[in-house]
């Protein structure tokens, strides 16, 4: 859940019914209707440079204004947009993604007479008489924000998450409208069907508002890292809770960002990044359960004394998913052929999964397979002469901080027409590479320096070498 509110003006009111929401959705698509015209013509007086660096343009104020009203909403219909920056890197232009993916970071919260209410109703007097609750929110997002508050009969620091009215109740509603809106501005490609992603989305987000569900999660989380002392899961306190309300036991730690965290020893940085990359080969390849938001507000760093034992603190369960085993089972044949670099174990766990098909060319094949064997860089053996030579340590461990990987897979896939081929891929695929990436920007955060190649085999049930 996103911080930092205090910088953002409070919102005083939230359109909650269907009628207000979808007109003011609609007069966006209106307006927009009227600027593609005006853009259409004005177009057919420019040159094919000028007509270019004008469509970028248009294509960054289309989705400008559409974020801005996104965000004025709230909800369901905020979320959204949220989700659409992942699935929109495959299908629309660049500027709108930029955009869009900017409201993942950028949140006002409400009045708390908005959200009082729904507090009251959901716990009612007797409970919501046991705890004192600071007015100003903690913390805000698209679907709800959390306000700090204290148990009055021992003391108990807690946090209080409440949802926004009318979410649950506008998600369908929300979705028709964002999707006819998506194609008035003209962001997405003219004959590109969007159904199974607006329908995964529609699937998240009413997963997102199962408070009940999310607090089921944090308890599992919480059981299964019970004997682990690296992480800290807060505990759910069920009797102030309900489908509306989440109410958990307030975790100590700073943001990984924080200078403090920066300014640790190596070694220290070294064990956070491990834990952290751990505990996704542990979710997604022993337990198939992916807590798949990486936002860096779901994260504190609890430091210890002089001698380390920091703790990373695990916050927000309400984007876990569940990987069937024959998705893990394809995905990992994938990573052992790119870590081996066995073409046809790669390219058989990719038809596994969906994610290829039997009509791809072959240098769609070959750039596929290169680009794969890439993303796998920091698995490499210490004198794997594919690494480059300065983002290994003299020891042989890989350098995340200095590590420009990213945007080398992504000039791989874009010289072999990737996107072409891979228009929307498998949803598992898009949720799951977006906790993927977020792992590689803690790691780089940390300027975590790792030989964890071990670690990955033992995951993938391959043998390490010796060395």
């Amino acid at each position: 859940m996103d911080s930092g509110n205090d910088r953002k003006p409070t919102m005083t009111s939230i359109k909650t019914g269907p009628l207000e929401r979808n007109l003011a959705l609609t007069k966006l698509g209106l307006g927009a209707g009227t600027k593609i015209v005006a853009h259409s013509l004005a177009n057919i007086f420019r040159g094919e440079v000028a007509r270019d660096t004008a469509d970028r343009e248009f294509y960054a104020r289309q989705a400008q204004v559409l974020a801005d009203e996104l965000g004025r909403l709230k909800g369901s219909v905020m979320k959204a947009g949220q989700m659409l920056s992942l699935y929109g890197q495959y299908f629309l232009p660049e500027e709108a993604v930029q955009v869009l993916s900017r409201l993942q970071d950028d949140t006002a919260p409400v009045a708390w007479a908005v959200v009082a209410p729904v507090l009251e109703r959901s716990l009612g007097p007797q409970r919501l008489a046991e705890l004192e609750i600071d007015r100003t929110p903690l913390a805000a997002a698209s679907l709800g924000q959390a306000h700090m508050a204290v148990r009055k009969s021992d003391g108990l620091r807690l946090v209080v998450k409440i949802q926004y009215p009318g979410v649950a109740d506008a998600i369908d509603s929300d979705i028709k409208t964002l999707s006819r809106l998506l194609m008035m501005t003209r962001l997405a490609p003219r004959g590109l069907n969007l159904d199974a992603v607006f329908s995964e989305v529609r699937e998240m987000l009413y997963r997102e508002v199962d408070y009940g569900a999310e607090a089921r999660f944090t308890e599992d989380f919480a059981r299964r890292l019970a004997d682990d002392p690296r992480f800290v899961v807060p505990r759910v306190l069920r009797e102030y809770s309900s489908g509306q309300v989440l109410t958990t036991s307030y975790e100590e730690g700073v943001s990984p960002r924080e200078e403090a965290v920066r300014a640790l020893p190596q070694a220290r940085r070294n064990r956070l990044g491990f834990a952290f990359l751990d505990l996704f080969l542990t979710e997604f390849f022993d337990w198939g359960l992916v807590q798949s938001d990486p936002h860096f507000g779901n994260y504190r760093i609890r430091r210890g004394g002089e001698g380390g034992d920091d703790r990373i603190v695990l916050l927000d369960f309400g984007a876990t998913r569940r990987f069937e085993q024959r998705f893990v089972d394809g995905y990992a044949e994938i990573v052992r052929g790119a870590v081996l670099v066995d073409r046809e174990r790669l390219l058989r766990g990719a038809a596994e999964i969906g994610l290829l098909s039997g009509s791809f060319p072959e240098p769609v094949l070959k750039g596929f397979a290169e680009m794969c064997q890439m993303i796998v860089e920091p698995f490499n053996g210490p004198d794997d002469p594919r690494t480059p030579p300065q983002l290994r340590t003299p020891r042989g461990e890989y350098r995340w901080g200095a590590s420009d990987l990213p945007m080398r897979a992504a000039n791989v896939a874009a010289r072999n027409a990737l996107s072409v081929h891979f228009r929307v891929p498998p949803r598992e695929i898009v949720f799951l590479h977006r906790r993927l990436a977020g792992v590689f920007i803690m790691l780089a955060t940390l300027a975590a320096e790792l030989d964890a190649r071990d670690l990955l085999l033992r995951r993938l049930g391959i043998m390490a070498p010796q060395q």
